[in-house]
Parts: structure tokens; sequence; C-alpha cells
């Protein structure tokens, strides 16, 4: 008998056709169907509002799931209750989403757990706070022994700053490429520093790398301040005392791209700074308040403005920044003409500071946009930290030379005069070729795409007087690299015949 029968009563009507009652809402259903099927009964079931439930006590699949395990289909799995698996998912909740311990005290996520996980006991702030660490130490572990047998060079990147409590901070983070060619990338450090003078930096470092067990490092990646190259300068000495570094050290010290980049614009937009401070400060006011917003936004509607950007608020030390504040609002100067005209405090708050952004400074606002967008894409390029950026660093002084012969031609005198500017930074930083780290030159080689035939023709377009000296000094350290590099690979040769063991040997 069909289970629905216990949900259903049989009767017979006046006509003589058979049928069945709902017991809980009185609906009715015919029995007479061809092939007596209760379909239509078992649907009517899980519909009926009316019909209890009951409780859930005899259910037999209570610990059944469906896991995800692709996109298109499902699995059935079994699920076991583990309260130390849950506990090492909310720590890693914790670290990853940058939550606080005390999280697990909020009346909120004590109620969605009750829900969600009844069975699982909820830990104090403290003792999520000793599981992370705890997590930390493992994971540090882990790393060292990694850092220790298997990854043959490091490359580290570093960066200082200053705190608004007058704090100075360091950050240094690995760079390496695993067994299975994989980019990888960690965080080691971030700690507090006394000073930002060159000993304090390196003796920070030094201190880093002795307790992650690194010893061959391959370059440190740093910004212009003078007192990184004493840093810089002081690590090579303990590196080259230990045999740790690659050619005695030669090419350990590489200036930061981006922060040139940003060096070379920051210095060409001196001269229209008052034009982005006014935009600036009408950004500024009309983001002080929601009200504002709301006013500014309907003028946008009356203006007919077709754009979903939102108003952006520089760091006027980011250029990135900067061009991105004035992208969104030069799309917007018709709705801030129109503001002006409705809030008088707009006009006299902006003509207390650096005034209101008339029609001349929109337009060199176009000209700045202009100039920056290839150096915004050019940033992008050269500061990715998920793929390699070694080999488009040499086709990132190729396009900037390039972008200034043509600027010079292009007849705008304002930007030629903001571009001349932005030429002599370059040319400080760029103008020489035997001053810049040969593995800018070396990592073109490497790459397929580009080999020795692109790089001797970026080298003569760059270089034109120089170039046959340079391309003799590129050879001359490619072949001394691969010989060092052979060399090594001999000597572990030599000791894994002799040796039982094995040894990862990564170039």
């Amino acid at each position: 008998m069909a289970a629905c029968w216990n949900h259903f009563t049989k009767f017979v009507t006046k006509e003589g056709e058979k049928r069945a009652r709902c017991n809980a809402c009185d609906v009715t259903y015919t029995m007479e169907t061809t092939s007596g099927s209760t379909t239509n009964l078992n649907n009517h079931l899980k519909t009926c509002l009316k019909r209890p439930r009951g409780n859930t006590s005899n259910l037999k699949q209570l610990e059944l799931a469906f896991v995800n395990v692709s996109q298109e289909t499902t699995d059935l799995s079994t699920w076991v209750f583990d309260k130390d698996a849950i506990r090492k998912a909310l720590v890693r909740m914790i670290i990853v989403d940058e939550l606080p311990f005390k999280i697990v005290e909020g009346e909120g996520f004590k109620h969605f757990l009750s829900i969600a996980c009844p069975r699982f006991s909820l830990p104090s702030r403290w003792t999520i706070r000793r599981d992370c660490l705890d997590l930390f130490n493992s994971m540090k572990s882990v790393m060292k022994n990694c850092f220790e047998k298997d990854i043959s060079r490091v490359c580290l990147t570093t960066d200082t700053w200053t705190s608004l409590q007058r704090i100075s901070y360091m950050v240094l983070t690995a760079h390496w490429v695993d067994d299975e060619w994989r980019l990888q990338k960690r965080i080691i450090n971030f700690c507090p520093i006394s000073a930002h003078r060159g000993e304090s930096i390196s003796q920070a470092i030094e201190k880093c790398l002795r307790d992650w067990g690194i010893e061959r490092v391959f370059t440190i990646t740093v910004d212009n301040a003078s007192a990184n190259s004493v840093a810089i300068e002081y690590l090579r000495k303990k590196l080259n005392h230990r045999n740790a570094s690659v050619a005695n050290g030669k090419f350990i010290h590489m200036r930061c791209v981006a922060h040139i980049l940003n060096l070379i614009v920051q210095y060409g937009i001196k001269d229209v700074s008052v034009s982005v401070d006014r935009v600036r400060g009408a950004v500024r006011y009309i983001r002080a308040s929601p009200s504002r917003l709301t006013k500014f936004n309907q003028r946008v509607k009356e203006e007919k403005i077709d754009s979903k950007a939102q108003l952006c608020l520089d760091v006027p030390t980011r250029w990135n920044s900067t061009y991105m504040m004035l992208k969104v609002a030069e799309k917007y100067e018709r709705a801030f003409e129109s503001y002006v005209r409705d809030d008088h405090n707009f006009f006299l708050d902006l003509t207390a500071g650096d005034g209101v952004p008339t029609f001349d400074d929109w337009e060199i606002v176009r000209r700045v946009i202009k100039v920056l967008e290839p150096f915004y894409h050019l940033t992008l390029k050269v500061s990715g930290s998920l793929h390699v950026t070694s080999h488009s660093l040499f086709e990132v002084l190729t396009d900037v030379h390039c972008l200034f012969d043509g600027w010079q031609n292009c007849g705008d005198l304002d930007i030629i005069s903001m571009t001349s500017k932005m030429r002599d930074k370059y040319n400080k930083y760029w103008g020489e070729g035997n001053k810049i780290n040969m593995l800018v030159y070396l990592a073109v080689i490497f790459d397929p795409r580009c080999k020795m035939s692109f790089l001797d023709f970026g080298v003569n377009l760059l270089f034109p007087n120089v170039a046959n000296d340079i391309m003799k000094m590129i050879d001359k350290e490619l072949h001394c690299l691969f010989n060092e590099y052979s060399s090594n690979a001999r000597r572990i040769q030599l000791f894994e015949g002799r040796s039982s063991s094995s040894t990862s040997f990564v170039v």
C-alpha cells in the first residue's frame, strides 16, 4: 500500500466515482486514473499547507549532503561532525577575512552558528587567538623547511612607511618559483623599525632572513630612497661572506620600476597642480555629505550624463589614484557646472581654497588624463605580484621612450611642456644604459617572444650612441651568469653521485 494513503481517505461519490480526500484540508482527487498512479496525491502532499509536518527524528539521511564537485555537477556525500575541522575552518575564516577575534562573542554570530551547527561549542576569543598563532607557527615551520631544502633562490621586495601614529613600519615579501614552475609570494615580515635609516632597515631584513632560514637571495627590490642603497650594500656584503649571492651580489639591488614611474609622473604634473587641486576640492566637497551627493546625482540625471562611475578622492602622493579621480570627475564636468549654480556654499567653500574648476581647468585635466593613461596601464603591468614581471621591465622602458617621442611632436604646447619635464626625470634613472641592472636586459633574452633580437633593437632605440658597448656588456654578463650556474650544477651532480640522497636544484 502506498505511503500517501496514510494522509488520504477513500470514498465513493453519489455518482459512483472513486475519490480520495486529504485528511488535512479536505481537497479531493480522483482515484480512477488509467495506470492506478498516486502521483497526483503525492504532489498534493508536498504543497498542502494544512498538513502537519511532524518531527524529523525518523529521517534516515540527516548526515547526507550535496557537495559541489564542479559547476555542472554535484555529488552526494556523507557529512560527519568534526569539531576540530570546524574550529580550524573558523580560524581560517578569521585570518582570511581579517575579522576581529571577538567575532566569536557576537550575539548574531552565536545565533547563526546555533542554527547552522548547534552541536559545535564556540571557543572564546582568547582561545581563537591562540589557535591563530598556532596555525601561523605551523605554517611558518612548513615554509622554513621549504626555504631551507626545496627553494634555490628567493627574490625579496620591501617597503617602509610611517603611520599616523608616527611609527615606522617595514614589510618584507618573498617571491620564488616552485618545483611546478608557479610563481609564489609570501609576506614573511611586517614589523616596526626604529627609523628609516639604512642601518635599521638592513638589520631588520637580516634578522628576518635568519629567522626564516633564507640563505640564497637573488634580488632585493626597493624604492629609490638613499637609506635603501645603504641597506642593500650592507646585505650584499653579508651574503657574499656566506657565498649565498649570485655574481657576488652584482645584481642584487633592483630599483622598483613602479616607484620610478610614480616619480616621473609626479614631476610632470607639478605645473598643472592648481587645476588638479581645484578638481580635487570640488570632489571632496561633494563627497563630504550624503545630501550633497544626492543633489549632485540629480544634476547628473538632469544633464543626461551616461555614467555610473562614483566620484573618488585621491591620495595626492599616489598619482594612479589622482588619475582615477580625474578620469571620473571629467565625465561629470557639466554636473559640476550645474551644481555650482544651485549651491552657493559650494562656490564659497572652493573660493576660500584653490577655487572652482574653470573651463580651462577641465581642458588641462583632459590633457593630464591623456598623458597619465598609458602610465597607469604600464604601472599595472609591472606591479603585478601573481605573475612574472622581470621580462616586462625593458619593454616598459622602450614604451615610455616612444611615448615621449610621440608627445614631443603632438603640437600641443601644454602636453609638450609636461612631458619634457617627465623625460628629464626618466633620463635621471634610465638615461644611461650601463647603470641599469643587467637583469633587466637578461630577462628579455629568456623571453621566447623577444630573445636577443628584440633586445638589440631596444638597446639601439634607447641608447643609439653606445648600443654596441652595452650589447657587449650584456653578452659578457650572460656568459658569466651561465658559467656560474653551470659550475654550481656540476658540483651538485658530483655531490649526488657520492651520496644516496638527492638534491633539488632549480635555477
